[in-house]
């Protein structure tokens, strides 16, 4: 298929000014009841960080403060890690020292639930991969879940006694304050010998921890008496030996099941269970298998009759499915092409599921519902990305927060009622219009020219400015290439200042490129310094998306399992090439940078196709899978005794041979710029992608005799922060200006 490229260009002006011209805008909202909304700016929910809307008629209360379960514990103990309110508000959870906690905030008596925590064997926290690639960093290692009855705790029991421990060396006596990166001189804090941590971090093919499931019933005689401790908790029917992973669990909504999901190494085939509370039996309700690799449950709704939730292991699309409790009821609520699906709220008794997605657009997300035969409403504009969306609890009413590349944030609190049906295959076209005393109505004007009406919302916040123009900014626009096998791939691109199409300018490209995480957003991002500064400089940035980055559905993902980076690097080349073929590119100065999976592409693009990108900064990549983490590489690859030919095909460092440039024989004739130049970074602290990926990267460089660059941050973690984040940006901003803008 013949390559594509379809640019809409057009001629933008930046300024050196900023904060001006927007407006700060609330970053976290909560439901106080049907008609009131409380949000806050910065988190607190209390004064004048605080202000309340009446969702019913738009009045606005500031100063106010939000019930203390909202941002204050009142009792916290000494050497308490993850503080979580119960359900009722009336007990706080906590772990200390790898054992597991329960206060009482009116008494403030503490009772311990768990006697055996150890620097191995940890209560309700979790160990590092689970943390990492399972729970997820917004954790903060919580592995512990009240039931919604507040009367019982599940949490995991994990052994780490078996986990392979990874050395990180600081050379910082203290490597905790080192890591932090503040701004204050560290020099005092240098130690002779330095110091060390250890992790224990199972690399790909190695012993993961084994997990036993535990669950107190905090009414049990035996709660709390160090003797019987075994007997006051029910442990949940797992062989914990098997070779194994549990995802996040789900109480069910009378508290008398516990819902784990359980995966085997492989990642391939998924069982939920439901698991009794009170002898810790389990029930089989659910089996899926695939033929590449699965992903765990996120965002399952409970009911009175069975769960909703999200799965896409029968199209190339994630689709909407009901499961009854008992496992005999299974059916499909959605079709078409819907993606990073999220179910938001149920509705059973008018048989209504809202949920986000990517449906009308491959780059934003808006608000659907679908009712009990299939129809399926937006009920935000897909013009403009929705995030943030909470319903009040009668659902009457929701709060949204709406953006696109070129129109500024705003917060508006929506009547749920009205919409456009959506099939998924007419285009909408979409604009704001002034509804008069209650806020922005959203319309819209579909293919077949019927108009169509999308309720009313009362704007509650907006982030741009009375003075705002954004005729000053340089503002992305979105970009597609086809590629040869027929792949639709989205890009954003921002054109420098005083854009004129008869030149030719460098290209600076952004890229990650790992499974389902995409870079190309179709949503505000303020102006700044840094955003602006290769339009201020004349280069042309453009930030693109191989297909499995997630616009394709598992159409694009599955092409990648057991040889990642391979289809990767051909998408990015194809990209590259349609850049070339632009009269107004410079061909010879294209530029691409990345972070962590993106530090992994742009050594790899430099190593096989230094045509077609000629300087990179890779940060933190992984440049040999096996030294990477267990249940990511095995997600997508398989294990390294399982896959060997795609570890070896998938491996930065059997590639250094392909990167071109080298030190020159006769020192007086090298140029001052090269044509070819790879910049490597990493942070010595790192605990996720470990340094040890770059250390080898640089000794096969060095063997090759091959010529780059390379900063090291010490003690720094997967991205830099503080000083060593402004370091690294001048840093770069001047490697571009060197190579881009000679």
């Amino acid at each position: 298929m013949k390559r594509i490229l379809m640019i809409l260009m057009s001629v933008t002006v930046t300024a050196s000014v900023f904060a001006q011209e927007f407006q700060s805008i609330p970053r976290v909202w909560k439901w106080l009841g049907n008609e009131e909304v409380i949000f806050s700016y910065l988190g607190t929910y209390q004064g004048d960080d605080a202000f309340v809307v009446n969702a019913r008629n738009g009045k606005v209360s500031e100063g106010v403060n939000a019930p203390a379960r909202f941002s204050v514990f009142p009792v916290r103990p000494e050497g308490a890690v993850n503080l979580t309110y119960s359900p009722d508000s009336t007990k706080l959870a906590f772990t200390r020292d790898n054992d597991l906690y329960v206060v009482d905030i009116a008494s403030k008596v503490e009772t311990r639930l768990t006697f055996d925590g150890s620097d191995v064997i940890l209560n309700g926290y979790a160990s590092w991969v689970y943390y990492e690639e399972i729970f997820g960093r917004a954790s903060r290692y919580r592995a512990f879940w009240w039931s919604p009855d507040s009367k019982k705790i599940g949490f995991y029991r994990f052994d780490n006694s078996q986990v392979p421990m990874f050395p990180i060396y600081s050379a910082f006596a203290n490597p905790e304050a080192a890591a932090s990166q503040s701004q204050s001189p560290r020099v005092t804090d240098l130690a002779l010998g330095g110091s060390l941590s250890e992790t224990r971090y199972p690399k790909a093919g190695q012993t993961n921890p084994q997990v036993r499931i535990g669950i107190v019933d905090l009414e049990g005689e035996c709660v709390g008496c160090p003797m019987r401790c075994d007997e006051a908790i029910t442990w949940a029917d797992f062989d914990p030996a098997l070779d194994q992973y549990f995802g996040i669990p789900f109480w069910g909504p009378d508290s008398k099941e516990f819902f784990i999901a359980r995966m085997p190494r492989l990642q391939n085939t998924i069982d939920l269970y439901a698991v009794n509370t009170e002898d810790g039996s389990k029930r089989h309700v659910y089996n899926e298998t695939y033929k590449t690799w699965l992903n765990w449950f996120d965002g399952v709704v409970f009911t009175d009759n069975g769960l909703y939730m999200a799965r896409e292991f029968e199209t190339d699309w994630q689709q909407i499915y009901f499961l009854s409790y008992d496992g005999k009821t299974f059916r499909r609520l959605t079709d078409g092409p819907n993606w990073n699906v999220a179910i938001v709220r149920v509705d059973e008794k008018k048989g209504d599921v809202y949920y986000t997605a990517k449906r009308d657009a491959v780059a934003k997300q808006a608000l659907y519902k679908v009712d009990k035969k299939g129809v399926i409403t937006a009920l935000t504009d897909p013009a403009y990305n929705a995030t943030g969306i909470s319903f009040s609890p009668d659902g009457k009413y929701f709060v949204a927060s709406l953006s696109n590349m070129t129109t500024p944030t705003q917060i508006a609190v929506i009547a749920n009622k009205g919409g456009v049906v959506s099939d998924g295959k007419n285009n909408v076209c979409a604009y704001p219009s002034d509804s008069g005393k209650t806020g922005m109505l959203w319309e819209a004007v579909q293919t077949d020219a019927k108009p169509v009406r999308y309720p009313a919302a009362t704007i509650v916040a907006d982030m741009k400015g009375p003075d705002y123009d954004p005729a000053k900014y340089a503002l992305p626009e979105l970009v597609y290439v086809t590629v040869q096998d027929g792949f639709n791939l989205p890009g954003m691109i921002v054109y420098p200042k005083n854009f004129d199409p008869s030149k030719k300018y460098p290209v600076h490209v952004d890229i990650y490129g790992g499974p389902n995480t995409p870079l190309v957003r179709d949503r505000w991002v303020t102006p700044n310094a840094d955003n602006q500064w290769y339009s201020e400089n004349g280069i042309i940035q453009i930030t693109i998306d191989p297909r499995a980055a997630g616009h394709n559905g598992r159409a694009g993902l599955d092409m990648i399992y057991r040889q990642l980076t391979v289809w990767e690097v051909k998408d990015f080349c194809e990209w590259a090439a349609a850049l070339q073929a632009l009269a107004f590119v410079d061909g010879e100065k294209i530029g691409v940078e990345g972070f962590s999976f993106g530090g992994t592409m742009t050594s790899m693009l430099l190593m096989q196709a230094p045509d077609k990108f000629h300087y990179g900064i890779a940060g933190g990549g992984v440049y040999d899978w096996a030294l990477y983490d267990s249940h990511y590489t095995e997600r997508y690859m398989d294990t390294p005794q399982n896959n060997p030919e795609g570890y070896d095909v998938s491996k930065v460092l059997d590639y250094v041979e392909g990167y071109p440039t080298q030190y020159a024989a006769d020192k007086s004739s090298a140029s001052a710029v090269e044509p070819v130049m790879l910049k490597l970074t990493h942070g010595t602290g790192d605990d996720n992608v470990h340094h040890q990926n770059t250390l080898q990267l640089l000794d096969a460089m060095h063997i090759a005799g091959k010529k780059f660059d390379f900063m090291i941050y010490p003690d720094g973690m997967h991205g830099y922060y503080g000083y060593q984040g402004d370091h690294f940006q001048n840093a770069n901003n001047e490697f571009w200006l060197k190579y881009l803008c000679r």
